[in-house]
Parts: C-alpha cells; structure tokens; sequence
C-alpha cells in the first residue's frame, strides 16, 4: 500500500470486513483496530516519512482463534526497545510517542523484527 494517509482509512475497512467475517466482539474489535491504525500510522509518517516510493505492506491472518496482523515499512528501521516510556513523568504532556505503548497494551503479543521495520500483533479471539 502507498505511503499516505488514506492508506489507513483502506486498512480500516479491511479490519472490519475481516471483524465481521470471523464474529470479532466488539470490546476485542476495537483494541484491534487502534493498535492496527497506530502500526500502520507509524509506519507511513515515522517509517517511510510518507515518502511517495515507500510502501507499507499489511498482512491479516485469522487461524485458530488467533487474529494476527503484521505491518512493514520500506524505511531504516528503528530500536523499539529505545522509545521513552510515555507514562513517565517527563513525558506525560508530549504528544508523540505512544504508538508503541498502546499496540503493547492492546496486543496480546507485540513482537519487532531485528531491523525494527516490522511489527507483528496478535489478538486471542
């Protein structure tokens, strides 16, 4: 998918065909969904720097009440391991920086690839 802000609005879609599809209650539908939004989100604006080369490849897998989304930037990648901690006292009034933060709280896993380009979610259903 390209680089832009429009990107999201697609995967939104996708998440709620897929939601519907598989009968996704709705408390669970939305913690997919941010989480999902903020990953792509992230890789538009923070990986590919909405460059119009760059892509941003989305993946959906529903198998054995596991709902798995992964999400990769064409970008240099980054150390998740490095990001601030966003409930910290010197960073609870900055407005960026909590992409991360609310895919760990939602996801039941959360998982990176070395380069930092990748993400991997998944949802118990």
């Amino acid at each position: 998918m390209p680089s832009n802000l429009e990107t999201i609005s697609n995967v939104e879609r996708i998440v709620d065909e897929i939601s519907e599809q598989v009968g996704v209650p709705q408390d669970l539908y939305g913690k997919i969904l941010i989480a999902t939004i903020e990953a792509v989100n992230n890789a538009i604006s923070h990986g590919n720097n909405f460059a119009p080369d760059k892509h941003v490849k989305v993946g959906f897998c529903v198998k054995d009440n596991l709902f798995t989304i992964t999400v990769e930037d064409d970008g240099n990648g980054f150390n998740p391991a490095a990001i601030p901690d966003p409930t910290a006292p010197e960073n609870i009034e900055k407005i960026s920086g909590r992409g991360v933060f609310i895919m760990r709280q939602y996801a039941d896993t959360l998982e990176f690839n070395e380069t930092g380009t990748k993400v991997s979610m998944s949802f118990l259903l």
